[in-house]
């Protein structure tokens, strides 16, 4: 491969997924690493004045200042957009600033915008108290509600925003139909695609506009590092998110980009593998508790949509013990698993919505989510699923199960 192959679209755009994840984006110096750089810098210089007048104008490519550019984070980038079939992307600092730049990018006073109910807290938050304080009015819908999305729509609608599969309920949308009805009123669709990413579900096949990652999950996926990632085409990117970002700075750190490139050349092996086991887990799992959630099991609602969708169904799977004292007693028998709240991660971790990542929400607004006080999350990750199951086996029994 020669040092600028990896990003020719002409010639990346024809290679599979695997070889994407490893190679895209590469950039290779004069010394010819194999490795990619890692660019540790916030400026740079030029050897004459008209140089940087031209960048600066937008007449002439290269750097100019790392808020805007730095060959690491650009490496990153066009591997994303690659693997994701996007035009462009943009990294951000983490998964929320990706969320609130897609979102605040394009929105103003007196725009609507309709969101699902089932979602990431802080995703919620978002709608509920950030987008109204700017005058930007905000609806939930049940998202598995096909008919609700176009019975939302107001003259001043502009985004609809989700994710699937939702957090922690792992509520599943109907891509086509939620995009193919936001297309046809002149609306762009913002998906969270975190819990999948591109290794297992691309939304834009299913038409929608603006992807937007928490990379810190499974790009990442050994819990190193926040990160976030917004794809789009190359005018939404270039016109609407690239304004907000150069004057608002949620970039991210060249050398957080970096880890995530690693991250993205092992995501395929990771995504699949840690599917296969949550489902084999879930099995285990589903005869001895009340309720589980997850998208791998024909018990889910929305199982052969979501078969339909995604390569895979992910790593992550919710299950219902009641109440909070057994959710504890639960978790506190666990040896293997670790109690925590990140997800995405090859290390097995479980933890107790209600009280960690939904905890700002009223309680009201965790009942009609479904995160109830019984609700325990799982991100199953690469260990040996026979070990997994007498964690939980053991961890189960201490709670009654």
């Amino acid at each position: 491969m020669k040092k600028t192959t990896g990003m020719d679209r002409s010639i990346t755009r024809n290679w599979r997924p695997a070889t994407q994840a490893v190679r895209g984006g590469t950039w290779r110096s004069e010394h010819g690493e194999t490795s990619e750089a890692l660019f540790l810098t916030s400026g740079y210089t030029y050897d004459d004045a008209q140089t940087v007048a031209d960048r600066f104008a937008g007449e002439a490519g290269g750097m100019t200042y790392s808020r805007l550019q730095n060959p690491t984070v650009a490496m990153l980038e066009e591997r994303i957009a690659l693997m994701e079939g996007a035009e462009a992307c943009r990294a951000q600092a983490s998964g929320m600033a990706a969320m609130t730049t897609a979102l605040l990018c394009q929105l103003s006073a007196g725009d609507h915008v309709v969101g699902a109910r089932a979602a990431f807290g802080s995703c919620r938050w978002l709608l509920d108290h950030l987008l109204p304080r700017f005058g930007i009015e905000t609806s939930v819908v049940d998202s598995a509600d096909d008919d609700a999305w176009e019975a939302a729509i107001r003259p001043n609608t502009k985004v609809f925003f989700f994710e699937t599969p939702a957090n922690p309920t792992l509520d599943v949308v109907d891509l086509a139909h939620v995009c193919g009805v936001a297309k046809a009123h002149g609306i762009t669709t913002v998906v969270d695609n975190a819990f999948a990413t591109s290794a297992l579900q691309k939304p834009m096949e299913f038409g929608a506009d603006v992807v937007a990652y928490s990379a810190t999950k499974l790009m990442d996926g050994q819990g190193r590092v926040l990160a976030g990632a917004v794809c789009g085409s190359q005018q939404w990117i270039d016109e609407v998110l690239l304004p907000f970002q150069r004057n608002t700075g949620p970039n991210i750190a060249p050398f957080n980009a970096w880890i995530v490139m690693k991250g993205l050349e092992t995501l395929d092996l990771r995504a699949r593998r840690q599917s296969e086991n949550a489902v084999e887990l879930g099995k285990f799992i589903e005869p001895r508790v009340p309720r589980i959630l997850h998208p791998g099991l024909p018990s889910h609602p929305r199982h052969t949509l979501a078969t339909r969708q995604m390569v895979a169904t992910g790593p992550i799977f919710a299950l219902d013990v009641g109440d909070r004292a057994t959710a504890f007693a639960l978790l506190d028998a666990l040896e293997l698993v670790d109690i925590s709240n990140n997800i995405g991660d090859a290390r097995s971790l479980m933890c107790h919505p209600a009280s960690t990542t939904h905890a700002g929400m009223t309680q009201e607004d965790r009942d009609q989510m479904g995160v109830t006080e019984g609700l325990l999350r799982i991100n199953v990750g690469l260990e040996d699923v026979e070990d997994l199951e007498e964690d939980l086996d053991r961890a189960l029994t201490a709670a009654g199960f």
